[in-house]
Parts: structure tokens; C-alpha cells; sequence
């Protein structure tokens, strides 16, 4: 199966069929709320005081909806104008924007706590165009994002490498850029459910950022999630039933819970 970037430019690629595809499905909503809140963890930003979130990558708001739920505020920035449509029509609550990362991030120095993305900055990795340098835009977008983060400020991404010249190309960039941190695998053994996150902060080291098995050089020895983590990580059963509580505090029109609730239903004759 193809991946999205070898098809098309994402602004390309998540058109309204796609964008509406891609944001009605269960399947993607509930492994986006996870790794949203696999980011967050990552972050372990101190819960009694505010923070201000840039959702790198916000497409049509899933991983927002996560953000304002854990009761953050944040604005998200994403290329793909159909994304932004959708979650526009989602009424997020969080401010959108318009703009391509690999231009850099266009917000004034210091602006904000932290920043998260979940399942982007592979695609910075790809030459859409003639006169696009991967390395040029990768350079330009950790420059800028290091600077509108205040100092000591975080960012954690979780992406898709293609193969580990991109992993070790993304590092390197963010390196010369100035952040400090590293890579953590998350089911590094598993094909299927491995995942990626870039966990760095901006100037010097900040104690709270959880850096426990990262490394700023390509991975040579994997990352297994604890028991405890696999325990506290959220079900499909308890995803679909936040979403309910979530759209019947909004006054919409919920099916009642069931013991039926999340199963998948048999193929029909």
C-alpha cells in the first residue's frame, strides 16, 4: 500500500473526499487521540499553570479536540485548506491557519509553551516541487519553530520516517536548529504499531521534559512500553465512550451505551 506522500503534496492529497474520509473515521479518531495523548505525556508539562499549544499539522482538528479536552489552548497551522475546512465544520476550539511548515513558523518569538505533531513532518521530507530542497525546508521550519518557542520550551512529533536516512536527516536538522532531546520508539518491535516521536526542547535542558530511552543519533536499540503504560493507554471502548460524553455535553443527539458499544460488528452474508 502506498503512503499520502508518495501520492501527492498533502495540499493535494487531502482533498474534500479525502479530508472527509480521513476525519469520519473511528479508527483514525481513535489512534490520533492516542498518540495525541502519548504527546502530551511526552511534554509532561506542569499541570497548575496555562500553557499555550501550536498544533504543528492541526489538519481538521482531531489532535486539537484532544488539546481542549486536557484543557489547553493552542492554534494550529496546516497546508491543506480542506482540512482546515473540515475543521472549521467541526467548530473547534482552537484558532486555524493557513500555511505551509516547510515556509517556517510565522508567529513572533517566544509566542508559545510548547508545540505538538502527530503524522506531518515526514512530509517534509519529500521534494514536491523543481525547486524544493528537503533539507532547506526541514532546516527553515526547526529554525523558526525554535524560535517562537519560549526558552525552554517543547515540542514533541510523532511521524512516519520512510527509512532511517529520514530519521536521521529530521535529527540532525533539529540539532543544528539548537534543540536539545531525542527519539523514542513506542512498540518498536511491531511493523504494524511502531511509532516515532521526536521529543526535543528549545535552549537548555528542561528536567520535566520525559526523555526516559531517547537519543539524538539514529536508534540502534529499541524502546518497549512498560506494563504500567500499556495499562493506562486508552482503549478503543473508552475512546468511543469519551466521544459520546463529549457530544452529549455539546447537546447532540447520542445512542445510549450498551454492552454493544465498540464491538466490531460481523461481516454480513
Amino acid at each position: 500500500m502506498s503512503r499520502p506522500e508518495e501520492i501527492a503534496p498533502p495540499e493535494v492529497f487531502y482533498n474534500d473526499s479525502e479530508s472527509f474520509k480521513y476525519t469520519s473515521s473511528t479508527r483514525v479518531q481513535h489512534i490520533q487521540a492516542k498518540m495525541t495523548l502519548r504527546a502530551l505525556e511526552l511534554l509532561n508539562l506542569e499541570n497548575d499553570q496555562p500553557h499555550f499549544i501550536l498544533d504543528v499539522g492541526c489538519g481538521s482538528g482531531l489532535s486539537g479536540e484532544i488539546l481542549t479536552e486536557e484543557g489547553y489552548n493552542w492554534i494550529g497551522m496546516d497546508i491543506a485548506p480542506s482540512m482546515l475546512a473540515s475543521a472549521l465544520d467541526r467548530e473547534v476550539d482552537g484558532d486555524l491557519f493557513l500555511s505551509d511548515i516547510g515556509n517556517g513558523i510565522p508567529f513572533r518569538a517566544g509566542t508559545f509553551d510548547a508545540a505538538i505533531s502527530i503524522s506531518v513532518i515526514q512530509w517534509l521530507c519529500n521534494a514536491d516541487s523543481a525547486g524544493s530542497d528537503p533539507k532547506k525546508r526541514l532546516l527553515r521550519f526547526f529554525n523558526s519553530l525554535y524560535a517562537s518557542l519560549k526558552r525552554g520550551g517543547k515540542f514533541v512529533a510523532q511521524f512516519y520516517p520512510m527509512n532511517d536516512n529520514q530519521t536521521q536527516s529530521i535529527m540532525e536538522c533539529a540539532k543544528v536548529a539548537g534543540f536539545a532531546g531525542g527519539l523514542i520508539l513506542d512498540d518498536p518491535e511491531s511493523k504494524r504499531n511502531k511509532k516515532h516521536y521526536l521529543v526535543l526542547t528549545a535552549g537548555q535542558a528542561d528536567r520535566n521534559l520525559n526523555l526516559a530511552g531517547a537519543q539524538m543519533e539514529a536508534p540502534e536499540t529499541n524502546k518497549k512500553l512498560s506494563s504500567k503504560m500499556k495499562k493506562k493507554m486508552e482503549t478503543r471502548k473508552d475512546y468511543i465512550n469519551r466521544k459520546k460524553e463529549t457530544m452529549r455535553r455539546r447537546g447532540r443527539k447520542v445512542a445510549e451505551d450498551s454492552k454493544f458499544t465498540a464491538r466490531q460488528r460481523r461481516p454480513r452474508f
